[in-house]
């Protein structure tokens, strides 16, 4: 009887193996176990149109209340100085980047923003902004509907790492959405890093930010490396010369 010998390819028996290095979660309960805690309610909160402010979810922490930027402070301290108009709040260009006076780590982070109408500006001028989480990680804001720049560069790029995976822009002057989803760097005692960032980011209701993880903190035309920080640390809005708008930010706090 002849022997038959069978040959696996490279690849799959590649794949094979890192299927079996895969490691499975294990959940401690059964099945449709009665007993398993009940997760806790929360009353979601309604969203914006271009003229109506939305609201918060109930467990969530409100950043702006249309009113003050009393969640908000200046640069160097102090008040925050950028101009409170109706249900909105502006940069005030030369004034600097201001920042929440709570720090947070893992969160869930909506922000609405709208570029000035008509734009001022090409390239990295018109509508220029930045949301930093943890002040270390910037999605940008930037009028990217008519603007073009680097791809990186534009509106909802995690700045000069990932550009968007779709351009989901609206026209200057329109309100925007962010939705994003983050969660921070782990750091050893000796300052190593053992858990890298990621980033999932909805504009206007479309996926583009896929779970990416940052190669570190975003700089202009620089990718620098991840040093140590704490798990927690405040958010901050740049200031960048152009007047855009900001309204209803609220942060929901994960892990805790």
């Amino acid at each position: 009887m002849k022997t038959r010998h069978f040959v696996i390819p490279a690849l799959a028996f590649c794949a094979v193996a890192a299927l079996a290095s895969v490691s499975v979660p294990v959940i401690k309960w059964k099945t449709g176990d009665r007993s398993r805690p009940q997760p806790r309610k929360v009353t979601p909160g309604a969203p914006s149109t271009q003229h109506r402010v939305g609201t918060a979810p109930s467990d969530a922490v409100v950043l702006f209340n249309g009113k003050d930027l009393s969640s908000w402070e200046g640069k160097n301290g102090g008040a925050a100085p950028w101009k409170v108009a109706d249900g909105y709040f502006e940069v005030a260009p030369g004034t600097g980047d201001i920042h929440t006076k709570q720090p947070f780590g893992d969160m869930q982070l909506h922000v609405e923003w709208a570029s000035p109408n008509p734009p001022h500006g090409h390239d990295q001028e018109p509508g220029n902004s930045g949301i930093y989480l943890m002040s270390k990680f910037e999605i940008q804001v930037l009028e990217s509907y008519y603007n073009k720049t680097y791809p990186d560069g534009q509106a909802a790029a995690i700045y000069c790492q990932y550009p968007p995976l779709v351009n989901a822009c609206l026209p200057p002057g329109e309100w925007q959405t962010y939705d994003i989803v983050l969660h921070g760097p782990r750091f050893a005692s000796d300052g190593s890093l053992t858990r890298l960032a990621t980033v999932t980011v909805l504009h206007n209701g479309i996926l583009v930010q896929d779970h990416v993880s940052p190669t570190g903190p975003t700089d202009y035309m620089k990718r620098p490396p991840y040093k140590a920080h704490p798990d927690k640390m405040p958010l901050l809005l740049q200031d960048h010369g152009q007047p855009v708008r900001y309204r209803n930010i609220w942060i929901r706090e994960l892990g805790n």
